[in-house]
């Protein structure tokens, strides 16, 4: 049965349809991106049920983010000893285990424990189907691959903060780990028969006297962890006031600083970071950094600004991205077909201007703003973000060599992991900081000698009287609830700070496209390198 299935999806010359594997290599890095989100709504729930402070709970996050982020710069190096469909298929029944585990959890520590291991296995899953798209379809199909790779890496943070608040109201925290086990069984079943290595890859690199890089390995996973853990908790502790986060900034510098220093003196390094000698892979890693910066950061932002300012649910909070998801499913066709026929620097440049227009629109917002316009600045933004992802990697690897493939994949989601960890980290700064910058300016003009102040103290003195309250009483509550009014005017200020810095950023990054260079196809199909 199983046999003749197959037979049905193979090609006239006897290889598998390359959409199907297209499909398949996309369903465990949708479950992965998804993770990435999922759980931030569970957090409060995580803490209760398990008998930990709220502060405790973010180790939830910080735990995959960090053993992600060590893993994405080393999948190109696993796959090269262990082969491609080895290393992709072990990383999938890892994350599926690991989300079991993190599932049956009886505490926070075992949880963390279990998230470490989810997010080793989830490290490799997105550089390995990148690279696996990458030599299954030619240049002039690449960017329809990518579409369908592009709404798993963008459709899934997206709709992630939506579907976890609804699974943990109406079942439990622990199902946003288990709706992982399906899809992963389903993902190594069809991996097993439908996905194979290339011949440049039907090697092993132990018979050639391959030499395992531990000092590299161990630099670049210490640089990389203490940058996480900065970024996920400088906020809280106050960045460089704290002892605790100037230690492992220091500690960041040395494993980075010489990481690098080691890897590029190596034969065969762990991390190839020579590959960004290629004028390309360099100027798209950078755009891909910048790609995550800003898509994560409003991702962050707009739920936040709805639930705390205007009092909507998390459920309608994270509806209201969900229309913007339906975008981006809807564009990604297009712009894979328009990205074999069109400039790549001109796309990208296109969604740049658009996403950056929308980022402008919401920094008008105010607290007037009803959800309607909400839903609306997101589709927008959205239209924007559908044009950068598939010209940004197809750009990324048109002059990269097949046997690089795989590493080049890692590095740019590490660079795009890298970007929404500093972009959340930012924009939650920035939220704090300037929300007390305005506050103080606003708090001035609040005075008994303010006409408007002493009317609206006024006013709601004889609201709170005429309901009962004593005069002493009503007062005290009306100063109060002035009080309140200034800090959300100052919340939304801050909000607009931020959308405003996110639209400079997008204008910012179009003259660095104009350093890459338009891939050249030959006879339609192969890229010149």
């Amino acid at each position: 049965m199983l046999e003749r299935i197959i037979a049905k999806l193979r090609m006239p010359d006897g290889t598998i349809n390359p959409w199907v594997i297209a499909v398949t290599v996309t369903l465990a890095t949708f479950m992965e991106v998804l993770d990435t989100s999922i759980a931030n709504v569970a957090l409060p729930h995580i803490a209760g049920n398990l008998s930990a402070g709220a502060d405790e709970s973010t180790w939830v996050l910080t735990s995959y983010l960090v053993s992600n982020a060590i893993v994405l710069p080393l999948s190109g190096w696993f796959s090269s000893i262990i082969g491609r469909k080895r290393f992709y298929m072990s990383c999938v029944g890892l994350f599926t285990l690991s989300s079991f585990l993190c599932g049956l959890a009886p505490s926070l520590r075992m949880l963390v424990v279990f998230r470490i291991l989810q997010g080793a296995g989830g490290g490799g899953l997105q550089p390995s189907e990148q690279a696996i798209l990458n030599d299954t379809f030619p240049l002039a199909k690449r960017g329809m691959a990518f579409a369908v790779y592009g709404i798993a890496v963008v459709v899934a943070p997206t709709i992630g903060p939506w579907l976890g608040g609804w699974i943990t109201d109406n079942y439990s925290w622990r199902w946003i780990f288990y709706i992982n086990i399906p899809v992963g069984l389903l993902s190594l079943l069809l991996t097993t028969f439908l996905v194979s290595d290339p011949p440049y890859m039907k090697r092993s690199s132990f018979k050639e006297g391959f030499r395992i890089d531990y000092i590299g390995i161990g630099l670049i996973s210490l640089g990389l962890g203490s940058m996480q853990i900065i970024l996920d908790k400088g906020q809280r502790e106050d960045w460089l006031a704290s002892g605790f986060i100037r230690f492992f900034l220091v500690t960041m510098f040395i494993g980075l600083i010489v990481g690098v220093i080691w890897e590029l003196r190596e034969k065969n390094p762990v991390v190839d970071f020579r590959m960004l000698k290629d004028r390309n892979f360099a100027v798209a890693t950078v755009a891909m950094f910048f790609l995550g910066f800003v898509l994560y950061s409003s991702t962050v932002l707009i739920p936040q600004l709805l639930q705390q300012l205007l009092g909507y649910s998390a459920e309608l909070a994270g509806l209201a991205l969900s229309p913007g998801g339906a975008v981006i499913m809807l564009m990604m066709p297009v712009v894979g077909i328009l990205v074999s026929r069109v400039d790549t620097r001109l796309l990208i440049s296109f969604g740049c201007t658009v996403s950056a227009i929308a980022l402008f629109i919401m920094a008008g917002w105010n607290l007037q703003l009803d959800y309607r316009h909400a839903v609306y600045g997101r589709m927008l933004q959205s239209f924007g973000l559908a044009f950068l992802f598939i010209p940004i990697n197809v750009a990324a690897f048109a002059f990269v060599p097949k046997e690089k493939t795989n590493m080049g994949t890692g590095i740019i989601n590490l660079a795009r992991n890298i970007g929404a960890s500093v972009g959340i980290a930012t924009v939650t700064t920035m939220l704090e900081r300037r929300s007390q910058f305005h506050m103080g300016q606003l708090m001035e003009h609040v005075n008994a000698m303010s006409a408007t102040v002493r009317n609206t103290l006024n006013g709601f003195t004889a609201v709170l009287i005429s309901n009962g309250a004593t005069a002493p009483d009503a007062a005290g509550r009306a100063h109060g609830m002035v009080y309140g009014m200034v800090q959300r005017q100052a919340a939304m200020l801050a909000f607009v700070d931020n959308f405003k810095m996110l639209g400079v950023i997008f204008f910012a990054v179009i003259p660095v496209l104009l350093l890459l260079k338009r891939p050249k196809v030959q006879g339609g199909n192969t890229p010149v390198h």
